[in-house]
């Protein structure tokens, strides 16, 4: 049995947890664990719930250790629960991992200080904040850290996973399943696809809202 833990938090994204989970269903002998720090429903940025399945207290130890992202994962960077969860089921996970915006949460916890890692790309050069190398691809595996992009990208994440726990030839079946053959109706999911000017904008909006969090963040890691 692979248990998989994912973390909860107040306004995650839901597509980061639920991309990513739809793959993790059709992984051979694995579990989903849902951890936040009580029972209650969890509100999404779509305003709708996800309920845990277990708490901080009672979660059992994660070989995948998953945090998605949403602009809510910088309200929980000093979250001192959360973050001494995130190192205690590090130190055994086999895979330490997330999607999007979560890997700022990784990084407050120390948990991608000198690794390469990836995020949503109009936070991305902030992960410098915390000592991380941040590399401008859909997916990034640096040792056993593996780190998707953003929100989309939680599904390439997940058959980046699954060849990585069970051979090539399993992902690529479970891709099959999935019907994953993405043909987007525009070409504009990325900034190199897409204005700049709009790209500059809503780097620059997304950047000023998040700055003053991660740096706090950061210094108290430092401290």
């Amino acid at each position: 049995m692979i248990n998989i833990v994912a973390v909860l938090f107040p306004d995650l994204t839901q597509l980061d947890l639920t991309g990513p989970a739809q793959v993790f269903a059709k992984y051979p002998d694995a579990q989903l664990h849902l951890v936040w720090n009580t029972l209650s429903p969890v509100v999404t940025d779509g305003g709708w719930c996800i309920v845990p399945t277990t708490t901080f207290q009672t979660c059992v130890q994660a070989d995948v250790l998953f945090v998605p992202g949403g602009d809510g994962a910088f309200d929980v960077m000093d979250d001192p629960l959360l973050l001494a969860f995130l190192r205690e089921q590090a130190e055994r996970a086999d895979w330490v991992t997330s999607v999007c915006t979560g890997s700022f949460v990784l990084a407050a916890a120390g948990l991608l200080t000198g690794y390469r890692a990836t995020s949503h790309w109009a936070s991305l050069d902030m992960l410098s904040e915390f000592g991380v190398i941040p590399v401008s691809e859909r997916v990034v595996r640096d040792r056993n850290r593996i780190t998707g992009a953003g929100v989309t990208s939680g599904i390439d994440f997940a058959f980046t996973l699954a060849a990585q726990l069970f051979g090539d030839d399993e992902a690529r079946r479970i891709q099959l399943a999935l019907e994953y053959d993405p043909d987007p109706p525009f070409e504009a999911g990325s900034p190199a696809k897409s204005d700049p000017e709009l790209v500059r904008r809503i780097a620059t909006a997304t950047q000023g809202r998040r700055i003053d969090r991660v740096r706090r963040a950061a210094a108290a890691l430092g401290r």
